[in-house]
């Protein structure tokens, strides 16, 4: 059975529920760099086991585990066997988690917080993989519409929490490192040197690089990358050929791009583009 097994990955979007973003994916080789999303990460392991890096921590996730990932949270994954691994996962928004809260009554104030990176509950598990099988083939909008709004809805009833908003964005943030952060996300196609980030933040090179990585997960030349294509994806989104957008966005070429791009995104720009039809 491992020999007939290959690497493949299917990404897709669902634009009746704010786009929502998809992945079917079997992995044996493929690693994912360290790296956040934007979006919640909602993962189920349907073959086999991969691990992850999450919170300081190694976890391993195994057929059954869902995986809760929190935006803007650094994390990992690859394969624990020589087989790999296949999983299906979705990335939803805040906006569509909380407008799905308010539709059962639960839309309490604050950031939707997921405590525990991965939860075994067999029940919601299959109620998770339905949907996500639901949107990924043909079906009627009313069996995706109430596939969504029951799997989604129990996941919050179940295991998330509420943290109060924040009087200021980012408060938990050294000034220094927001600095920072905001230059790269403004000027991602330059190529600063670190003495360069260290004199906007007023520190020295070493203090930010402890600092930085301490805060964010990452140190600032990954946190470039990402930013990158984060950038990358947008300019596809908007019907960008690869080539363009890879000299758009502070990549050397277009090979360049697709391999950062997969090891953050879990596919390639073309098979990205695929998605979005």
């Amino acid at each position: 059975m491992a020999e007939s097994l290959r690497e493949q990955a299917r990404y897709w979007r669902a634009p009746e529920f704010g786009n929502l973003e998809l992945l079917h994916a079997t992995f044996i080789t493929h690693t994912y760099d360290r790296h956040f999303h934007e979006e919640y990460v909602v993962g189920m392991v349907v073959r086999s086991a991969y691990e992850f890096y999450y919170r300081r921590a190694n976890h391993r996730a195994c057929v059954g585990h869902i995986i809760l990932i929190n935006p803007g949270e650094i994390h990992t994954g690859q394969p624990i066997f020589e087989h790999g691994y296949t999983y299906r996962t979705l990335y939803p928004s805040a906006a569509l988690l909380h407008q799905i809260a308010a539709e059962f009554g639960g839309g309490a104030h604050g950031i939707i917080d997921f405590p525990d990176p991965l939860v075994a509950d067999a029940e919601l598990f299959q109620m998770l993989v339905h949907m996500h099988t639901l949107l990924e083939s043909p079906a009627s909008q009313l069996a995706r519409d109430v596939a969504l709004r029951t799997a989604l809805a129990a996941l919050l009833i179940r295991h998330a929490s509420y943290r109060p908003t924040p009087l200021k964005s980012l408060e938990h943030e050294r000034s220094a490192v927001r600095q920072v952060r905001q230059y790269l996300e403004t000027h991602y196609m330059d190529n600063p040197s670190l003495d360069q980030l260290a004199q906007i933040a007023g520190l020295s090179p070493y203090h930010l690089v402890r600092v930085f990585r301490q805060q964010t997960g990452l140190p600032p030349h990954h946190y470039l990358t990402q930013v990158r294509v984060e950038r990358a994806k947008q300019r596809l989104q908007a019907g960008h050929p690869i080539a363009e957008v890879a000299a758009a966005t502070g990549f050397s070429d277009q090979s360049h791009l697709t391999r950062r791009f997969k090891r953050i995104v879990g596919v390639t720009p073309g098979q990205f583009l695929a998605g979005m039809g």
